[in-house]
């Protein structure tokens, strides 16, 4: 290194870069253009005296030089994010900002009119909710506080089970008594319980529609297009949606909420906490 200490923006630009693959991908995580990352790349492997990317068509690819950078550059980041949880959680006033993520379901149909109604509460605190099947980190910042069907296995992360879901089957209302097809998941979720289960009690029956959203197999069920298993929370206040009479019922999920010990203290997130608690949580 040239006389010259990394700077943490340096750093950041490393990491994005490393994270995302490609210059186009990283500029636009880090809100920056493309040709201004090339400079400061640039920049920083001429700082440091090393290449710390091999240019290919599919992409840059760490170096041996650059890999051998990218575990201290984590750690480096790590502190960082740790210094600005210990900031917020030092915050004593209810108001800034959460971010919340969930499914994207139970972010519509669950989460949203709790948020609702604590932002008429506090009308102060910005809410966020990020709705995906990829888990975002607690621990890396990218969200405060998150809602998953399985327990938490990140270390420092707060949890508990938070409510029960139950599953049923449905149909169209006006739909017949059986109906020969079925609505179910994406290959990629066909493993969750609901899945095999109606896989299992409709072995024949041909698939119309798989979908990864709980809305757009509610929304083909809505349209006659076969039979779903659905969240019951959603599906029961559905009037154009009728739960069939089966014997066994669709296996449930827990439902479990955690956020980073760090912000434990932070009113505005132990507000928000306590306030899904009143309102959702399970006997």
């Amino acid at each position: 290194m040239q006389n010259r200490m990394m700077d943490w923006d340096d750093v950041k630009i490393f990491l994005a870069i490393a994270k995302a693959g490609s210059l186009g991908a990283a500029a636009r995580a880090c809100g920056q253009t493309q040709p201004t990352m090339g400079r400061r790349l640039k920049a920083l492997e001429g700082a440091l005296g090393q290449t710390l990317f091999q240019r290919t068509s599919h992409g840059f690819v760490l170096t041996d030089e650059g890999a051998a950078i990218l575990a201290h550059a984590q750690r480096m980041e790590e502190e960082a994010i740790g210094l600005e949880r210990t900031l917020a959680g030092q915050d004593q006033q209810l108001e800034g900002s959460l971010r919340i993520t969930s499914s994207d379901w139970f972010g519509v149909h669950v989460l949203t009119p709790v948020l609702s109604d604590f932002n008429r509460a506090h009308p102060g605190v910005a809410l966020e909710l990020v709705t995906e099947s990829r888990p975002l980190s607690l621990a890396r910042r990218e969200t405060d506080i998150a809602f998953r069907i399985v327990r938490f296995e990140e270390a420092d992360v707060i949890q508990r089970r938070l409510l029960r879901l139950d599953y049923g089957l449905y149909r169209r209302r006006d739909a017949e008594a059986e109906a020969s097809r079925i609505i179910t998941m994406d290959r990629a979720f066909r493993h969750l319980p609901d899945a095999v289960w109606l896989r299992e009690r409709f072995p024949d029956a041909p698939i119309a529609i798989r979908s990864n959203s709980r809305d757009v197999q509610a929304k083909a069920c809505m349209a006659g297009a076969g039979l779903a298993v659905l969240p019951t929370l959603m599906a029961d206040s559905n009037p154009e949606l009728e739960r069939c009479e089966v014997e066994d019922s669709p296996p449930g999920r827990d439902v479990w909420m955690g956020y980073h010990r760090d912000l434990r203290r932070l009113p505005r997130l132990r507000a928000l906490v306590d306030f899904f608690i009143a309102r959702l949580a399970s006997p």
